[in-house]
């Protein structure tokens, strides 16, 4: 297959690349800053302008959009504004560039986020029964504003149809890596300081999904033609802060990890230009409609991939190659 990622040199589109890429297909990622890697690379700033990107998006068999700016930042009203835009904008650029192409890919997959869902202590949210956020009494103002972010960024996806290519929004939770600088790579950094402990009320839940499983969904998204509209991507089995914690430690072989309440960790976040939200809001997302489809993970309970996944970090430490689900099996 010819598959297309725009935005795709973060760490998300690096795994999906890497393992299709691997796997023997033609890879182009459309990205700002191009860097050296097996797969192609064209130079695209996400602006209505002709070039090499169009080039490569038409005849292509799949576009699997992940480009919009980083939310890992505070979310002051420049940065809210870029937000939105980044996502936005890039959506419905790739919407009139596909209108024009004669041969447009099959399949548009358009990243989302589970984190439209509303914070639930109560039940697990699938695409079906979930609740979308944003009217919860109390919730932060930053916690609305990623629902918003996320609604306009799916309205915008599915504001028009193509005839000739199949939508899938993706609403995936935190994908897990091994992969330096990603958020396993940062929750383990916490582990190994010592710093790995409950936060907050350890009673959210956090929604996540291994590397290889998201993998394996976005291909079988890709190969179902009775899939389109909105799906979520998470393990079966969300878990609350507290047990995600100690089974990361147990994993990483420590029993120590100081806990950092409420106030620590806004104060936190602040130090490091970021939100607290990844930490406080409770995420329990399941994929429903994957699991009607028969999919079966490799991954469905945090304390085996947690193992795993420490494992791989720490031969990538030592120098080992980057692994994907194709290598494993």
């Amino acid at each position: 297959m010819r598959i297309v990622l725009p935005g795709g040199s973060g760490q998300v589109g690096t795994v999906l690349a890497r393992h299709f890429h691997q796997e023997g297909h033609k890879v182009t990622v459309l990205s700002r800053t191009p860097r050296q890697t097996p797969w192609l690379t064209v130079v695209w700033d996400g602006k209505p302008t002709t070039g090499d990107w169009m080039d490569a998006i038409d005849g292509s068999d799949v576009c699997i959009n992940l480009a919009g700016r980083s939310v890992n930042c505070r979310y002051g009203e420049a940065n809210r504004l870029e937000i939105v835009e980044s996502r936005v904008q890039t959506t419905n650029l790739l919407q009139r560039a596909m209108e024009t192409m004669s041969a447009p890919p099959r399949v548009w997959l358009n990243a989302s986020t589970a984190t439209i869902y509303r914070h639930s202590l109560d039940r697990p949210m699938d695409e079906v029964t979930g609740e979308l956020g944003g009217n919860e009494p109390g919730a932060p103002d930053t916690w609305n504003f990623s629902i918003r972010m996320a609604t306009e960024w799916e309205r915008a996806f599915f504001a028009n149809s193509l005839s000739q290519t199949r939508k899938v929004a993706m609403r995936s939770a935190i994908t897990f890596s091994p992969d330096r600088g990603g958020a396993f790579d940062l929750l383990l950094g916490l582990v190994r300081r010592g710093l790995g402990g409950t936060q907050g009320s350890g009673q959210q839940f956090v929604s996540w999904i291994h590397e290889y499983d998201f993998c394996r969904a976005v291909k079988l998204l890709i190969d179902r033609p009775d899939l389109s509209g909105v799906v979520n991507i998470a393990a079966p089995n969300p878990i609350r802060n507290c047990d995600f914690m100690r089974e990361l430690r147990l994993a990483w072989g420590t029993w120590i990890g100081l806990p950092a309440n409420e106030w620590m960790i806004e104060f936190g976040a602040f130090f490091l230009r970021t939100e607290s939200e990844l930490a406080l809001k409770s995420r329990q997302v399941v994929a429903r409609r994957l699991k009607d489809a028969g999919f079966e993970f490799l991954y469905p309970e945090w304390s085996v991939a947690a193992q795993e996944l420490v494992t791989r970090w720490r031969r990538q430490e030592a120098g080992g190659v980057p692994e994907t689900v194709a290598a494993r099996a």
